[in-house]
């Protein structure tokens, strides 16, 4: 399924940023129960200092500063004490965690995800903890092309996304094997499937560039590789 919205190819941050918000949709449809304990720890932190500046800015406009510096004072170091734990949170717990759940089986993953400055892929990191919580968890590392689930337009093709968690992720491929493409899959341009859905989408669609590959779709033909 490709959505109706689109993003700007160019921009990094709205191409993870959309793909982010596609991992909970896929996983949570494959009857994983999300977690949001490390979301609710950092909401937390940041609407405690939130209200904390929002009172300090209310005592202030009652009763006037000089009535109130003592209580300024110590709401300012409160607010510097909760926004730095807010900080650390998110860049020593957090470390780019999107999504956490548990299994239909049992199992609790968690995913983090990272981009590199100017250079468009996906770099994902799934922890896998068992069942038996006394068993060392297993980390999956995999990076994959934004091209291989963004057509030209930036509109984004769910099936081939979903295949690359499917593949590369074995808890995942046991809850959607028709999703898994094989031990190999496209890791650099467009996918056989993306393809398919841009030349149905557009049947002049001429050319498209892979790592190392041309790939053409003529219109009223067959797609070719050549070497």
């Amino acid at each position: 399924m490709t959505s109706q919205e689109k993003i700007t190819v160019y921009n990094l941050a709205d191409l993870k940023n959309t793909s982010d918000d596609a991992i909970p949709n896929y996983l949570n449809s494959l009857k994983f129960r999300q977690t949001h304990h490390l979301t609710d720890v950092r909401l937390a932190l940041g609407y405690s200092a939130l209200a904390i500046a929002g009172a300090c800015f209310l005592w202030d406009y009652k009763f006037g500063f000089e009535n109130t510096k003592l209580y300024t004072a110590i709401a300012v170091a409160l607010y510097t004490i909760i926004n730095s734990a807010l900080t650390l949170w998110i860049w020593k717990v957090e470390k780019g965690v999107v999504y956490q759940g548990v299994a239909p089986s049992g199992e609790t993953i968690s995913i983090s995800t990272s981009t590199i400055k100017n250079v468009p892929e996906y770099h994902v990191s799934v922890t896998i903890q068992p069942k038996d919580k006394t068993a060392k968890p297993e980390t999956i590392s995999f990076k994959r092309s934004f091209a291989d689930w963004f057509d030209e337009a930036g509109h984004f093709v769910a099936a081939p996304f979903q295949s690359m968690l499917a593949s590369g992720v074995p808890v995942v491929a046991k809850l959607d094997p028709k999703r898994v493409v094989g031990p190999t899959p496209v890791s650099q341009g467009y996918s056989a499937e993306m393809l398919d859905v841009l030349s149905a989408k557009d049947p002049s669609y001429s050319e498209v560039a892979a790592s190392g590959t041309d790939v053409a779709v003529k219109k009223g033909g067959k797609r070719r590789t050549k070497a």
